[in-house]
């Protein structure tokens, strides 16, 4: 797949995206991870719930249910694709791959880690309780981890743009509804946190052009579209 086709399917992924938020989910599910009810403590409010009084944001109790339910979407997504960078930053590899497209991961992991807490943080001043079980965000999430295994760093790269484009969109609607509702706190964290998901984006977007000065022309002539194989050494070479 050259890197043109490979933009396309990302653009066709992002076609067929019906984003949702799992505004029915609320209170425990016996059917969902991290939801058992069989231990020794003591409850003081079930998961995706709002506090009815006490949560010191003069906002009615409709909104800010509506406002953490949403947020608390947001930061599974940021969950997921945070576990999905991980995998990516560690597994980079190759001229380009080792050490920029390492070290700009690793950029994008703290970026993620730092709006999953600022979210979590705005679902707790709502008088909400955020997704911690790591199953459960990945049930909740909005966007889903690529399967196990290791992939050419493009594939990477390009599932992670589709993660970020998903996210931009749904912090979008999110934006717009937190305006609606006169809810400016939640739009004021998102907007900011939209504009760096915006540059995660072109970040991912600019090293996936088709320049490269490791390349060179050679990808024009070989035929082989920079699709690696396995390139099976001497055995007599003394490198092996």
């Amino acid at each position: 797949m050259n890197e043109q086709r490979g933009l396309q399917q990302v653009a066709a992924s992002m076609n067929n995206f019906q984003g949702t938020f799992n505004m029915d989910k609320t209170g425990f599910n016996p059917a969902m991870p991290g939801h058992s009810t069989d231990h020794q403590m003591t409850l003081r409010q079930e998961p995706r719930t709002v506090k009815k009084i006490g949560a010191g944001i003069g906002l009615p109790y409709e909104i800010r249910s509506e406002m953490a339910l949403q947020l608390d979407d947001h930061q599974c997504a940021l969950s997921v694709a945070l576990h999905q960078y991980n995998k990516h930053h560690w597994m980079s590899e190759g001229a380009e791959g080792f050490l920029s497209i390492h070290e700009l991961l690793n950029e994008h992991r703290e970026k993620t880690a730092e709006h999953i807490d600022e979210i979590g943080e705005r679902v707790a001043r709502l008088g909400g309780v955020p997704t911690a079980h790591p199953v459960t965000q990945h049930e909740l999430s909005y966007i889903k981890h690529e399967v196990e295994g290791r992939y050419t760093l493009r594939d990477y790269l390009r599932n992670d743009l589709e993660h970020e484009l998903k996210i931009q969109q749904m912090l979008r609607a999110t934006i717009d509804r937190a305006h609606q509702l006169k809810d400016f706190g939640t739009v004021e964290v998102l907007e900011d946190i939209l504009v760096e998901r915006e540059d995660l984006g072109y970040h991912l977007y600019s090293v996936l052009e088709d320049d490269s000065l490791v390349r060179g022309m050679k990808h024009l002539l070989d035929g082989h579209e920079d699709i690696s194989g396995d390139r099976p050494m001497n055995p007599e070479t003394k490198l092996q």
